[in-house]
């Protein structure tokens, strides 16, 4: 969905954080997949209408190789859900807000280079799917991730850009280092795109379907472990005529 449409990382990054924190919130029935993918759905409809300037019709998100598809005002409904649940309180700040402002701390230069940029954000979307978006804050995730992209992109500057960081006043260098670690943990990257975005567009590649994009931040949430695991497999593609319209509360049973 985000390649198709060409949706800003920001996108992907309030999706996950609004659904992490409507999973902290309520409890969905077990067993019922499909109203993790109905979630999925819902959220980055309300991501991308807080962040893109064109916004896809309903029924258009749902995109790819996925199980089940939604009538608009089924999905609507559970956007209602999402809103009454988070309290109407959409707008978050995300770590990309920080990224330039942290690479002109670090280096002096502007604007800051592309690849350096690049690789920041996919540690940020990357890490996204197993760190706790609810503990950390959105400037030490970005911190964090900066100064491992330079670990990878210019390592003979990494230390000079952690003594840059840690130096800036605004930076909890306890919260940075938690960040740190957990980013370390994901960094088997076996096919790395920042160095392909740095020679192009800065846009990213996720999954097609909405469900793709969101599946795995199921599980860190607690309470959520073992629905992740059941919505970790991508399901099989199925032809329109057998695909299912599904009403929510309508079918909940």
């Amino acid at each position: 969905v985000h390649e198709h449409y060409s949706f800003g990382p920001p996108t992907a990054y309030l999706a996950i954080n609004y659904l992490d924190r409507f999973l902290s919130s309520y409890q969905l029935p077990e067993g019922k997949v499909w109203m993790i993918q109905l979630l999925s759905v819902a959220c980055l409809s309300l991501a991308a209408k807080m962040e893109e300037t064109h916004v896809p019709l309903l029924l258009d998100l749902q995109v790819g190789d996925v199980k089940f598809i939604f009538e608009a005002r089924t999905i609507q409904r559970m956007e209602c859900l999402v809103l009454s649940t988070l309290g109407w309180r959409l707008r978050s700040v995300t770590p990309f807000s920080f990224i330039e402002y942290f690479l002109l701390t670090a280096t002096g230069e502007s604007p800051a280079p592309r690849a350096l940029i690049a690789r920041s954000i996919d540690l940020i979307l990357g890490t996204s799917k197993v760190m706790d978006l609810l503990e950390h804050r959105p400037s030490a995730i970005a911190a964090s991730a900066v100064i491992c992209a330079a670990e990878e992109v210019v390592p003979l500057s990494a230390m000079d850009f952690k003594r840059a960081l840690l130096s800036c006043g605004s930076v909890d260098k306890e919260r940075v280092y938690s960040c740190y670690n957990v980013m370390q943990e994901q960094l088997i990257d076996k096919v790395p795109t920042w160095k392909k975005r740095a020679c192009g567009s800065l846009s990213f590649t996720t999954p097609q379907s909405p469900v793709g994009v969101l599946d795995a931040t199921i599980l860190s949430c607690n309470s959520e472990t073992t629905m992740g695991s059941t919505l970790s497999v991508n399901p099989p593609a199925m032809n329109g005529s057998k695909r299912r319209r599904l009403n929510l509360f309508c079918n909940a049973g």
